[in-house]
């Protein structure tokens, strides 16, 4: 389907986009990178360093522009399908509000804007790793996996899991096992995350001959695959206990949420063939958020309240 392309025209002949900032606000996806500018807070909280307070605020700054550079980047080039698709169709580059040629160099000034300022004023490892993020999302998942292989989402998924790492390296300038913990959380709630959405969504992704796992593997086999993530992801939630780097106090409530996880899950897995409502598939949506928001607020709350505990008791 053709880009609708609206355009204003000055006495001068040039063309111009209809675009508000607004609508550049929404290329930079919101919702996604407040997602990942709070998993990577978490992760430059919980390193064992005191940051100075202008350069963590650069760091999640830096993080929190590159991320938005890959949502623009993947909004230009996934136009063509965006536009197919009834959930992503009013979206400002499919939508003609924003010219594709603009959400291009918007995307890329941002990538080098936010790359170098984290570079120079923080550190290069976590610069590196911010680089790293932008072109994986931009091009190895964008342009490459989301259109070739229904396992997209689960090797795409390292894009979004590596934030916390970043914020431990802004920190450190450092990898620590325990960052890679964080990285493996958000790595296997990916899969049955996205997949829940796409079970309810999976016609949208037809139309835009995606190969999501529900239209190239069924649904039968979609929802055992997010059961057997939700049996693996459960347990890992609970790893930052079992290894000593929280409190027992993480370790229950890390536990609790994965078991809901499972729960959702196991529902999904006894959904009836016929569901045409898909209840279960759209209450696992709603909750793996949950889930994800949770699991790292407590691991955020368990870091702070134990070193203030240590300080009192020192």
């Amino acid at each position: 389907m053709a880009l609708v392309d609206k355009r204003l025209t000055d006495e001068a002949g040039f063309h111009m986009s209809e675009a508000t900032a607004g609508d550049f606000f929404a290329l930079l996806k919101p919702r996604v990178m407040s997602l990942v500018v709070f998993t990577a807070f978490v992760g430059l909280v919980a390193a064992p360093v005191t940051v100075n307070p202008l350069l963590a605020v650069i760091a999640i700054l830096s993080i929190a522009i590159g991320a938005g550079a890959s949502g623009a980047l993947n909004m230009w080039y996934d136009a063509d399908i965006d536009a197919v698709m009834t959930r992503t169709a009013s979206r400002p580059v499919p939508a003609g509000r924003i010219l594709p040629g603009e959400a291009l160099s918007f995307g890329l000034v941002l990538s080098v804007m936010s790359v170098m300022t984290l570079g120079v004023l923080v550190n290069w490892l976590s610069a590196t790793l911010l680089a790293f993020t932008i072109f994986f999302y931009a091009v190895i998942y964008t342009m490459w996996l989301k259109r070739w292989t229904p396992q997209n989402i689960v090797i795409g998924g390292a894009a979004g899991a590596i934030p916390p790492v970043i914020g431990w390296a802004a920190a450190t300038g450092t990898v620590s096992l325990e960052s890679l913990i964080l990285f493996l959380i958000i790595f296997l709630w990916t899969p049955p995350h996205f997949w829940a959405l796409a079970l309810f969504k999976s016609e949208d992704y037809a139309r835009a001959g995606i190969p999501m796992m529900p239209n190239v593997a069924g649904q039968a086999s979609t929802r055992r695959q997010i059961f057997a993530y939700a049996l693996i992801l459960a347990p890992v939630g609970v790893l930052p206990w079992a290894l000593g780097f929280t409190t027992p106090a993480y370790g229950v409530v890390a536990a609790l949420l994965g078991a809901g996880f499972v729960r959702y899950a196991w529902k999904v897995l006894r959904m009836a063939a016929d569901d045409k409502v898909m209840r279960p598939a759209k209450a696992l949506f709603g909750y793996s958020l949950l889930y994800l928001f949770a699991i790292f607020a407590v691991y955020l709350a368990d870091c702070v309240v134990g070193r203030a505990l240590a300080v009192g008791g020192a």
